[in-house]
C-alpha cells in the first residue's frame, strides 16, 4: 500500500485594487494600483535564435567536343588523292592526305593503286580544356544572442556533371556523276584549286570536237600516231604533253577523264591562255 501523504492545495494569490489619487494643480487623477498580498517572481524566459543556413549550389557546365575516329578508305580504280580528299572534306586537301599515308602510298602522290588502304582523319574540333565539376561554396552565417548563444557555419560543395555536346556535322563532300557532265564539273573544281582557267562551255566544246565525249578515244592515224605518241582520251592528249602538264592529285592514267581534262586545260592555259581560246587542233 502506498504511503499516505499530506497534500496541501496551493493558496490562490489574492489581488487587491486600490485607487491612488494624484493631484496636479488642483486636478485629481484616479489611477488604478495593482497590489498583491503575495508576490512571486516570473520565471525568466530566454530566447535563442537559431541560425538558418540556406545552402546554395552552383552548377558549372562543361562543353566537350568529341573527336571523330579516323576513317579507313580502300582505293578503287579511277580514284585520285584529290578526289578522295574532297569526298572526305580533308583539311589541307590531297597534300595532307598524302602526308598522313606516305608509308602506304610512297613519295609519289600520283601513284596510288587499287586496294591501298588509306587512313583518313576526320575533322577534329579544337580540344576543350574546361574543367569538369567546378565546385562552388556558399555559406550564410547568422548569430543569435540571448541568455545562451549559438554559432554555426555550414558550407556545401556541389559538383556538376559535364554535359557532352555532339560535334557539328561535317558538310557533305561534293559528288559528281560518272558521265561527261560530272567529269567536267569535277575537273573545274580541281582547276579552281590550282588556278587553272577554263569554263564548262570551253571544255565541253573542245571535248565534243576531239573525242565526241568518249574517254577511251585514241587517234592511230595522224602524225603523232606515226611518231608513236597517239592522241588519247577526251581531249586527245599525247603522252609527253600529259606527263608534262599532269595535275598532281589526279590519276596518272591519261585515259582517266578528270586527269585528261585537267592536264589538257593546264597545257592550253600555258599555250593559249585558256582552253576557252581553243577552237581547233591544238
Amino acid at each position: 500500500m502506498p504511503a499516505q501523504g499530506k497534500h496541501r492545495r496551493t493558496k490562490s494569490v489574492s489581488l487587491s485594487r486600490g485607487i491612488a489619487a494624484v493631484t496636479t494643480g488642483g486636478a485629481v487623477l484616479a489611477l488604478p494600483v495593482l497590489g498583491a498580498t503575495t508576490a512571486s517572481a516570473a520565471p525568466a524566459h530566454s530566447v535563442v535564435a537559431e541560425k538558418a543556413v540556406a545552402p546554395v549550389s552552383v552548377t558549372a557546365q562543361v562543353n566537350s567536343v568529341t573527336k571523330a575516329a579516323p576513317a579507313k578508305h580502300s582505293v578503287v580504280a579511277g580514284e585520285t588523292l584529290s578526289k578522295i580528299a574532297r569526298e572526305y572534306s580533308v583539311s589541307g586537301g590531297w597534300k595532307k592526305l598524302h602526308e598522313g599515308n606516305r608509308k602506304a602510298i610512297g613519295e609519289n602522290p600520283n601513284l596510288i593503286h587499287p586496294g591501298i588502304k588509306l587512313t583518313i582523319g576526320a575533322k577534329a574540333a579544337a580540344p576543350s580544356d574546361a574543367k569538369a565539376g567546378k565546385a562552388a561554396k556558399a555559406a550564410a552565417p547568422s548569430a543569435g544572442r540571448a541568455a545562451t548563444a549559438e554559432r554555426a557555419d555550414r558550407s556545401e560543395r556541389t559538383a556538376a556533371a559535364p554535359v557532352a555536346q555532339a560535334a557539328p556535322a561535317a558538310a557533305a563532300p561534293a559528288t559528281y556523276s560518272n558521265d561527261l557532265d560530272g567529269w567536267i564539273k569535277e575537273s573545274l573544281a580541281i582547276m579552281a584549286e590550282r588556278g587553272i582557267p577554263g569554263s564548262y562551255d570551253g571544255i565541253h566544246r573542245n571535248i565534243i570536237r576531239e573525242s565526241s565525249g568518249n574517254p577511251n578515244a585514241i587517234n592511230n592515224w595522224d602524225s603523232n600516231a606515226v611518231k608513236g605518241t597517239p592522241s588519247k582520251g577526251l581531249l586527245q592528249v599525247i603522252d609527253p604533253t600529259f606527263q608534262a602538264y599532269h595535275v598532281p592529285g589526279t590519276s596518272t592514267d591519261s585515259y582517266d577523264p578528270v586527269a585528261n581534262i585537267t592536264a589538257a586545260c593546264n597545257y592550253a592555259a600555258d599555250r593559249y591562255g585558256s582552253i576557252d581560246n581553243v577552237f581547233g587542233a591544238y
